[in-house]
């Protein structure tokens, strides 16, 4: 159902790659709220996934870009004013990528090569993609960047090996590049730390079964959907959240605050 939420404005979307990506219900939600969006991936990225049917739903234009590289970050944010006819209102960041994590190689022995990769497309694509958008003056004021995040960063999952870094150094620019880009323009930066979700990614992660079962049992709402997460980066694009940057925040049913459920106690 639509309250034309976002009606007016205009945003750009990353890392949409099946229906099961958060990032693909942010933009259905979003082009539903009224929102005007441009879809984005790397090109490689782009051919193991289905964007073009998102793009069909959503009436959006797809536009490739490696988040890595500031050239085609550049072109990206030309191209989206150019299509969207005007500047930027709201950018969701979810990307993130691990060859060490891919490849089964255990924390003691990352390879380090992968793990500059890691950083480099899950964290400091964050950085650039800011930058950029910065120097051009590319968004509105009280502009809104969102980045997808994972309790990681602040506690040990050994399954995570790398990622929980690379998140890590993600919260960290949000908070850092939130103060610079809120005094200049007054664009707001946050980062959302989600429920073991499962997409294309987490069911990647070995073990993830048993771990969102888990979260679950010991979430007092339960994990929280793609969809739900959808909607709450939704709040944070909007006007309501015009006051909230440099924030992570956690939408995980209340897992982050829980110690031990009772059923996780009593469970033989």
């Amino acid at each position: 159902m639509s309250n034309n939420l976002l009606k007016g404005k205009r945003g750009i979307i990353t890392g949409a790659l099946d229906e099961n990506s958060i990032a693909w219900k942010v933009a259905l939600k979003a082009h539903e709220q009224g929102a005007q969006i441009v879809l984005t991936n790397a090109p490689i990225a782009m051919r193991m996934g289905e964007i073009k049917k998102l793009a069909d739903a959503t009436k959006a234009e797809i536009i490739p870009a490696d988040a890595t590289n500031v050239e085609e970050l550049t072109n990206l944010f030309t191209k989206s004013q150019e299509v969207l006819g005007g500047k930027i209102d709201f950018v969701l960041h979810s990307i993130g990528m691990s060859p060490n994590i891919r490849k089964n190689i255990p924390y003691t022995e990352l390879n380090y090569d992968f793990y500059m990769k890691s950083i480099d497309v899950s964290a400091l694509s964050l950085h650039k993609m800011l930058s950029v958008a910065y120097k051009m003056d590319a968004m509105a004021e009280w502009g809104s960047v969102v980045a997808l995040t994972y309790i990681a960063a602040q506690r040990t999952y050994p399954f995570y090996t790398d990622m929980a870094e690379a998140k890590a150094v993600l919260e960290s620019i949000c908070r850092s590049f939130g103060y610079h880009y809120g005094k200049a323009r007054k664009v707001r930066v946050n980062s959302v730390s989600q429920s073991p979700t499962k997409t294309t990614a987490g069911n990647g992660i070995k073990g993830f079964g048993d771990f969102y079962d888990y979260a679950d049992m010991n979430s007092p709402l339960g994990n929280a959907s793609a969809e739900d997460c959808a909607n709450y980066c939704l709040s944070l694009f909007s006007d309501f959240s015009r006051m909230v940057t440099m924030q992570n925040l956690y939408h995980d049913g209340g897992y982050s605050s829980t110690g031990i459920s009772m059923e996780q106690m009593e469970k033989k």
